[in-house]
């Protein structure tokens, strides 16, 4: 089990700044997070192929391809702009 001073130990080095109480819960929870931990590591995973996820999905990816527009095209694209300023097109900010 670790200790009160263990966790302290811990929150230190993740800056953060507990009470004796939280100490003390922290130190079962955390105990019993390790411990279940380690039940996993008993288990015998002897020839089993490790996954990314549990679904089975993979990605679907598709070829890069260069694509020639025509001047047709490219000014309808800049006539879709919302706004001009000076010899600029302005679109709305994205976050």
């Amino acid at each position: 089990m670790l200790s009160k001073d263990e966790v302290k130990r811990i929150a230190q080095l993740a800056r953060m700044e507990i009470t004796e109480k939280e100490a003390e819960k922290y130190s079962r929870e955390l105990s019993d997070i390790l411990g279940f931990v380690e039940k996993l590591n008993e288990a015998d995973t002897e020839g089993i192929e490790p996954i990314a996820h549990i679904t089975g999905a993979k990605n679907v990816l598709r070829e890069d391809k260069v694509v020639e527009y025509g001047e047709e095209t490219k000014k309808g694209i800049i006539e879709n702009f919302p706004e001009k300023k000076d010899r600029f097109n302005k679109v709305k900010a994205v976050f």
